[in-house]
């Protein structure tokens, strides 16, 4: 029984998808627990937040301009673009993602890189909630496990003495919790 040279190509493709899947995944892992001790050590506390925020959007905007040039999918996107219907589409998640980048940047300056990362989880437990809350869309049973030992990781963090180090004369425990709350 032969194959056809289409499922050949199909396997190859799937294949191919799969360690493209593993590479980014790796690089968005690498990226997140790297992301607070970056920002930590080349980001100074006398940066205005609001500054470094501005730039890195202005930076994902250049490359999301560069791909989408390099794809060809551009000139269609301009075409049938309109002010009206992107202000009215993406306004309001735009303002929030805005404020929710510039508390990251205020949380990456007053909380070691441990509790931040771990705090920056919490936002998998509170889209859950929020999930069944308003679209009524329950978990498994390993997802609700999972999600309590990211409750229970985050608790055994903001109670221990994660921060208490390397924060010049300021108070540790007013650093962590400004960081806390302002996260």
């Amino acid at each position: 029984m032969a194959t056809s040279p289409k499922s050949t190509q199909s396997g190859k493709n799937s294949s191919a998808n799969s360690a493209r899947i593993w590479l980014f995944s790796l690089l968005l892992t690498l990226q997140y627990g790297l992301q607070p001790l970056i920002s930590r050590r080349f980001i100074r506390r006398e940066v205005i937040v609001t500054t470094s925020v501005l730039t890195c959007e202005v930076a994902k905007v250049v490359f999301a301009v560069f791909f989408m040039a390099k794809e060809g999918t551009l000139k269609k996107l301009y075409q049938q673009w309109t002010l009206v219907d992107s202000l009215i589409a993406s306004g309001l998640p735009a303002a929030i993602y805005a404020l929710q980048n510039s508390l990251l940047q205020i949380s990456y300056k007053n909380l070691d890189s441990l509790t931040f990362s771990m705090l920056n989880q919490t936002k998998i437990f509170f889209t859950a909630l929020f999930m069944y809350i308003i679209l009524r869309q329950k978990q498994s049973i390993q997802q609700i496990g999972a999600l309590l030992l990211l409750i229970i990781a985050a608790i055994l963090l903001s109670i221990g003495e994660g921060s208490s180090k390397g924060s010049g004369g300021v108070n540790p425990d007013q650093t962590f919790f400004y960081g806390l709350f302002l996260f």
